[in-house]
């Protein structure tokens, strides 16, 4: 019955996207202006609620008010509460931060908020619905390829494995550094729910959703669409401290310790700032990351993140990462990163993941699983186990989508939950012993020993509109690469003075 309740909301929320993308609102901008209304009618249900009623949005910027107002008038009332909002703390002031106003058209800014927001009872409605339809929207959200919203959206088939695989529970503590919409974070605590809801004690209970569960993600907009998200599925206090941190992750040493990550962190060449000048021209200076806990310094974003996350582990903590193929064979920082990760980390799990999985075109990406250890002399990385789902693997987001049931075989070969001396070697999962490893050049982890069946039979050659959607992917790749490169070295020459 939920999941016809939610696909009834998801419907007609999504409907009045198709009126107001004429308007110029993309669909992110739609889902954000959802996200605004919803908590404000949310925030009404519970300050009506008959026991234990609680203010959470000051009187005058409630939903209420926003029903009194017509016209030109609730544009500018609507815009004047998004502002006051902003300024708040805690989950309230994340929600809200810099938050704008993108349905300029009054009529329709009063049919949604009357027609299809007010009339339903968002807060009656269990987690599971309205928690999946905001899920749904965010999906949808992510298909708009123009926005560039798909690279906050990691698909929820990976997600699901990698949480089946490391097995959350009622007493870890899981970060996200880069939580985007929040997907790890919720897949985490609906393993715990599964597995766990009927022991749960009453302090785990608190736990779990009053802190036990955080992200931080960079970007304005995609932190309020992942506290939005927290708060639909029960995570977190719309009048509490935000479990989501709106701030670049890298930039300091983490203040708490994590017993499990779980983490898509973003593409990209290099961490860059954007500098103005006098003149008014703009340069980008590449932002080199100097911590006294990383092993490199360097300005490549997946490798500080790959430091990062090491830092951010407890001992005997669990990590979990999607990371791109350059963090596999990068030379320089590249190489000293994975060297001292292979020592002084148990680096067990690599799953080589195959094209046409995420939004973004081009990635060719993997999930390293490792775990932090006590310093001793010796390596703790004693073998390396290779799961190549990339090679004669193919699929699309539309006529193919990649689903759970497509890495059951990895995760079985993974044997959650027991030891891993109990693995055994198959066709695509095959061990790499320590001593392998780093004898390798730079100590390379891009490692593949299938062979690719269209390269030697012509009737194992896939569909032509495939191929070419996998050449375009490619090129649109090396584009970005030359561009990052392009880019630096053009910021490393000198100005030459106006004529």
């Amino acid at each position: 019955m939920s999941n016809v309740d939610s696909r009834r909301l998801v419907q007609k929320l999504w409907n009045y996207c198709d009126v107001l993308r004429d308007d110029g609102v993309s669909t992110i901008d739609y889902v954000e202006q959802l996200t605004y209304l919803l908590f404000l009618k949310m925030a009404d249900e519970r300050a009506r609620r008959p026991i234990k009623p609680e203010r959470i949005v000051p009187e005058g910027m409630d939903w209420q008010s926003l029903l009194d107002a017509d016209g030109d008038d609730l544009e500018v009332h609507y815009r004047h509460i998004l502002a006051e909002l902003g300024r708040q703390s805690g989950t309230l002031g994340t929600i809200f931060r810099k938050a704008q106003n993108k349905i300029q058209d009054p009529a329709k800014l009063k049919r949604l908020i009357v027609e299809l927001i007010d009339k339903e009872q968002w807060s009656q409605a269990g987690v599971d619905v309205k928690g999946d339809a905001y899920e749904e929207l965010l999906a949808k959200g992510a298909e708009d390829i123009k926005s560039g919203a798909g690279q906050y959206f990691t698909p929820r088939a990976l997600i699901s494995a990698m949480v089946d695989c490391v097995q959350p529970g009622p007493d870890d503590t899981i970060i996200d550094p880069a939580c985007g919409t929040g997907g790890f974070l919720l897949a985490a605590y609906d393993y715990i729910q599964r597995h766990h809801g009927d022991t749960l004690t009453p302090d785990q209970r608190k736990r779990l959703a009053t802190g036990a569960i955080s992200g931080v993600e960079l970007v304005d907009g995609t932190a309020r669409l992942a506290a939005m998200n927290m708060l639909l599925h029960g995570i977190g206090q719309p009048n509490g401290e935000s479990l989501i941190k709106v701030q670049d992750a890298l930039t300091q040493e983490p203040k708490t310790r994590a017993s499990l990550v779980l983490a898509n962190p973003p593409f990209g060449r290099s961490s860059s700032i954007r500098m103005i000048g006098e003149d008014g021209r703009a340069t980008r200076e590449e932002r080199e990351i100097e911590r006294t806990d990383f092993w490199a310094t360097t300005a490549n974003k997946q490798l500080n993140f790959v430091q990062h996350i090491a830092s951010l582990l407890a001992i005997d903590g669990t990590a979990a990462v999607v990371v791109p193929d350059n963090v596999l064979f990068e030379g320089g920082a590249g190489e000293t990163i994975r060297r001292r990760l292979l020592k002084q980390y148990d680096v067990h799990t690599l799953l080589r993941l195959p094209t046409g999985i995420f939004y973004a075109g081009g990635v060719k990406a993997n999930v390293l699983f490792f775990e932090r250890k006590r310093a001793r002399e010796e390596p703790w990385t004693s073998r390396l186990w290779v799961y190549d789902f990339r090679t004669n693997q193919h699929f699309t987001l539309k006529q193919n989508p990649l689903r759970r049931e497509h890495l059951q075989d990895f995760v079985d070969c993974y044997l959650p939950g027991k030891d891993r001396s109990e693995r055994t070697e198959t066709e695509r999962f095959r061990p790499y012993s320590y001593d392998e490893l780093v004898a390798r050049d730079k100590a390379n982890l891009d490692i593949t020993w299938l062979k690719d069946a269209s390269l030697e039979d012509a009737d194992a050659m896939l569909p032509p509109e495939i191929i070419a959607q996998e050449i375009v992917e490619d090129l649109e790749a090396a584009l970005r690469e030359f561009a990052a490169i392009a880019e630096a070295l053009s910021d490393r020459t000198p100005k030459q003075a106006d004529q």
